[in-house]
């Protein structure tokens, strides 16, 4: 080559608003992809390239600001859609964490509301057309940690070897985006509302990436599943999806929707010597502390053990404050009533889910007698029930019985149970309800992961793997460089990446996850939940249909925790009838 065509090929190219920044090495005037500029309707943003699992180059835009930093009055409160700005904004890396308890706070900043987007073509002069679908995933954490960075815990390689725009993002955590008094001083849902400007943004703005705004999936996980089962249903997010992918969560379960959690918004003001008598006071008080402060003292707002309860801080039903409300009525109702988006879903969770609470108890002495000896009081906490019902102890009592048996907890006869335990009250209740209430009225697509590979979220004993754990399927959509490495094309692993996100991409395309040309799919056809079969899909070593899902382990909680017979009018004889197979509303 010679100098002058290194020289040339220096030269920026403008195509469509890109710009591709290139750089020539000193030994043979190699060329480099460093970075590039592409101009969209709020300015100019600088992105970079990356690589994905199969060595392809794919563009990456993080820490893009999707609205307003939720700064001063806006504290508590929905914000807005970020404005246009001047320059050059840099999303070469990703932005910081949303305020979240012991994080070094040069990575966290209450100016977190950024988007990361993931494409492997863009518009250009030579393709006007690009459309591919749109993923969206909503990061799990509890509605208090975690984020959507890449470097951490959303890794897009693995999705990048496929056809789609990804986009990760963070949402308020915590006390700063789910503290609700029930007032206009803090109505609620701002964690929520955050999410709804990230859609709107999406569909505003993607097309300029290559992505379709008319085909956008929603993807949750835990916190993020219980988020999307509530976009189902929120007036605020009609329209702005087209699919959803529920992983280990849901807003239908055990737990009742409250309409403020005022005494938990009064407990954080204690803990920082706010006043909690005065509303406005305390509301005032609290905005003038440090995002850390309220961050940090985020581990003395639980009430039994490291995080019980693990959903602390909830969605509420908003009262009329003159405000967007997110969430009007308790989405079971919604649920039964039918009134939610009907879009194809997937759903489904891991073997084993939430064995680390029950380690923690039953590891420590001093935890494992407090358990044991108030299992009455404790139980509530932790399996997220009211213990105000009149019949709260009867609960409890068939809850022990169940699942514990008799006699006092032991450090490993009682793990299995215990971890059962809290599977089914934080997850598994919750998606079995989800799954026959949706499936009314839309296809729904059930499974359970069962890959045990050598990486997870929970080893024990000492370096092995525990069953298939919360967020262990995560380690075969995301790269989480903080858990594990990322796998290579010539591991066992490799297969069940190449699995998940072929299932996931092709759900994305045509709400059906099935494709049966191809090599890691055909063998066979996930069909979807119906109540004749009650069908869901074991994702293995292998991939299997099966019937009937820890139906016995749910059935003491449909009994505990039973649903009202639903009375709906009839459009063909004017009369009020009992909705036909009412007996699976109750499921």
């Amino acid at each position: 080559m010679s100098l002058l065509s290194c020289l040339l090929n220096v030269l920026v190219c403008c195509v469509l608003g890109v710009t591709s920044v290139v750089s020539v090495g000193l030994l043979g005037f190699e060329k480099e992809l460093s970075d590039v500029i592409l101009t969209t309707a709020l300015g100019k943003i600088r992105g970079t390239y990356l690589t994905s699992q199969a060595g392809k180059n794919f563009y990456a835009f993080r820490g893009i600001r999707y609205a307003k930093p939720p700064l001063g009055a806006l504290r508590f409160k929905a914000t807005s859609p970020i404005e246009q700005w001047n320059g050059i904004f840099d999303a070469t890396l990703d932005g910081p964490m949303c305020p979240q308890p012991a994080l070094n706070s040069s990575d966290v900043s209450e100016d977190c509301l950024r988007l990361n987007i993931y494409t492997k073509e863009l518009p250009s002069e030579s393709n006007l057309n690009v459309k591919r679908p749109v993923i969206v995933f909503i990061h799990p954490g509890g509605f208090y940690s975690l984020s959507g960075q890449s470097k951490n815990f959303a890794g897009p390689q693995y999705f990048m070897d496929r056809n789609i725009v990804l986009v990760t993002f963070n949402y308020r955590l915590g006390s700063l985006g789910f503290l609700s008094t029930g007032t206009k001083e803090a109505p609620g849902n701002a964690g929520f509302k955050d999410q709804v400007l990230l859609l709107r943004w999406i569909k505003i703005h993607i097309s300029r990436f290559g992505g379709d705004p008319g085909s956008v999936t929603l993807l949750g996980y835990g916190a993020g599943a219980t988020s999307v089962t509530l976009h189902l249903v929120s007036p605020m997010s009609k329209n702005l999806f087209h699919k959803v992918i529920v992983m280990s969560g849901s807003s239908t379960a055990q737990w009742r929707i409250p309409e403020n959690q005022l005494a938990l918004a009064q407990r954080q003001a204690r803990l920082l010597l706010c006043p909690d008598i005065n509303i406005e006071q305390m509301i005032e008080c609290l905005k003038q502390k440090h995002y850390l402060e309220i961050a940090n003292s985020q581990g003395n707002m639980f009430e039994f053990g490291r995080g019980n309860p693990v959903l602390l801080w909830k969605p509420v039903i908003e009262p009329k404050l003159g405000q967007d409300r997110f969430l009007i009525e308790d989405p079971v109702k919604s649920y039964q009533d039918g009134k939610f988006m009907k879009v194809p879903i997937i759903t489904g969770l891991t073997k084993d889910e939430f064995v680390g609470p029950a380690l923690n108890i039953l590891e420590n002495e001093e935890l494992r007698n407090a358990f044991d000896n108030n299992f009455d009081k404790v139980a509530p906490v932790c399996f997220l029930y009211s213990g105000d019902l009149a019949r709260s102890k009867n609960v409890s009592d068939e809850l022990r019985k169940y699942y514990l048996g008799p006699g006092s907890l032991h450090p490993n006869r009682s793990l299995e149970g215990l971890a059962n335990l809290f599977a089914d009250s934080l997850t598994g209740f919750g998606v079995h309800r989800f799954v026959r209430l949706a499936a009314r009225h839309t296809k729904v697509y059930y499974y359970l992961f069962s890959y045990q590979g050598q990486a997870s979220h929970l080893y024990y004993p000492e370096d092995k793997p525990y069953g298939v754990v919360h967020h262990d399927d995560l380690l075969y959509l995301f790269v989480e460089p903080s858990v594990s490495r990322m796998f290579a094309d010539d591991e066992e692993e490799y297969k069940v990446i190449e699995t998940l996100t072929r299932m996931w991409t092709a759900f994305a395309y045509k709400g059906d996850p099935n494709k049966p040309n191809d090599e890691y799919l055909r063998n066979v056809r996930w069909r979807p939940f119906s109540f004749k079969k009650e069908n869901y899909l074991e994702i293995g070593d292998e991939l299997v249909m099966k019937e009937g899902l820890n139906l016995e382990r749910y059935e003491v909680w449909k009994k505990l925790f039973p649903l009202h017979w639903i009375r709906r009018h009839s459009k063909n004889d004017g009369n009020n009838l009992d909705y036909p197979d009412a007996k699976d509303v109750l499921q």
